[in-house]
């Protein structure tokens, strides 16, 4: 989980692809449909990763059984500032296996849905390469 946290404020793709399961499942904030599978979701959060300026995590929470957490976020996509929390479930593994994001208020959902929307096609030709 550290290492996780670790490779996403170091903004590192490949790290962060290394912190899933191959059947991890992402749950949009902005999508209904889950994504399952390592490479889509890896392709996703680099898509994320492209949109999100000044991305910082402020406050991390835990389960008692170290397998859930919640990692509270925050960042910006030009002047719309967002507000958001990554709930992650661990496997036995101490891989990610399930990946839900929720982003607040209104207009920042509405500017990420719009940004990541242009990120869709690039992110499923690289789900696609692997």
């Amino acid at each position: 989980m550290i290492d996780f946290r670790t490779a996403v404020e170091a903004r590192d793709p490949d790290a962060i692809a290394a912190a899933l399961a191959e059947n991890v499942v992402f749950h949009s904030p902005v999508a209904f449909k889950p994504y399952p599978g390592k490479a889509i979701t890896a392709a996703i959060l680099r898509g994320v990763l492209r949109v999100f300026e000044d991305f910082r995590y402020v406050r991390e929470l835990s389960g008692d059984d170290g397998r859930d957490h919640a990692l509270v976020f925050e960042a910006r996509m030009g002047d719309v500032a967002v507000e958001g929390c990554d709930f992650l479930h661990l496997d036995e593994s101490g891989l990610i296996d399930e990946f839900t994001v929720m982003v607040r208020p209104l207009s920042a959902a509405q500017a990420l849905a719009a940004a990541m929307a242009a990120q869709f096609e690039q992110i499923q030709r690289e789900a696609a390469a692997g």
